[in-house]
């Protein structure tokens, strides 16, 4: 926080940028809204934080790079199912004080919120915080991607072309995002084994949050069951391993959690927001 503060009295004009990489249930979503609303309140400056997730393609296009592509990516949530343009699009626009509609995806329905449930903002912004669960990623090497990490892998990708696919978006048009950011947070997770229990979490509350009374309305609405969790979360298995493996390295700031999600210890490359 406190370096957002000091930066914003050096350079009142300048849009800061925060990038925030945490796996499923980390917290992101929750850091994301808190730091907009304390510097909102305290530099007396517009914020605003956008999700990843809310930049997924929608269903159509996903099915249609199922059939050119590789049936997983009809699957939301790897690199090569966000639309990156519009999330880049958007944050220029953003930068430039124009009139932006900002995009949002509805995971109950796995897909956009249509465009008439959608809202505009504008004006000079202070603060952008991107998150995402695999902000910051960097690509991996050719070694890496050819042994498979999982059964998903093994089975449904044997030879190897969806991860090669989703390994050259990220090292493409998702870097060109991921520069955006003046600086990059990791939520840093004890282990990929800790990301089933989280998800698990997260399904829960968009239940209740969506009312849904018996399992016949729960299958019809999208929401997983815990067998349907630990085979999604497979998707994102390679991808959250590499980032805890590496990124602690470079991150601008490392908040280490426990399985509670409190945080364990904390490290700065910079003075501590």
């Amino acid at each position: 926080m406190h370096t957002i503060i000091e930066n914003h009295k050096r350079e009142p004009q300048k849009t800061q940028i925060i990038g925030i990489n945490g796996s499923q249930g980390s917290g992101k979503s929750t850091l994301a809204s808190y730091l907009c609303a304390v510097v909102a309140d305290k530099l007396n400056i517009q914020t605003i934080a956008l999700s990843m997730d809310d930049f997924y393609l929608t269903k159509s296009k996903r099915k249609e790079l199922a059939k050119t592509k590789h049936k997983l990516l009809e699957i939301r949530g790897v690199p090569g199912t966000h639309d990156t343009e519009l999330a880049i699009s958007t944050v220029e626009s953003l930068l430039k004080g124009e009139e932006t509609l900002i995009t949002r995806f509805d995971k109950s329905k796995d897909d956009r919120f249509d465009k008439s449930e959608l809202s505009t903002t504008s004006g000079s912004f202070g603060l952008i915080v991107l998150e995402g669960w695999c902000f910051g990623a960097k690509p991996q090497s050719e070694v890496e991607i050819k042994k498979p990490v999982n059964d998903l892998e093994c089975n449904l990708d044997p030879e190897g072309v969806y991860r090669n696919y989703v390994n050259k978006c990220l090292a493409e048009e998702y870097q060109a995002l991921f520069r955006m950011v003046d600086y990059l947070v990791m939520l840093k997770a004890p282990s990929f084994s800790c990301v089933f229990k989280w998800r698990l979490e997260q399904e829960n509350k968009l239940r209740d949050k969506i009312a849904i009374a018996d399992k016949d309305d729960i299958s019809a609405s999208g929401i997983m069951s815990e067998i349907q969790i630990k085979e999604f979360i497979q998707y994102f298995q390679r991808i959250t391993e590499a980032c805890l493996s590496e990124m602690p390295s470079r991150a601008d700031f490392l908040y280490e959690l426990s399985e509670n999600r409190d945080i364990k210890s904390q490290f700065s490359r910079v003075r501590d927001i």
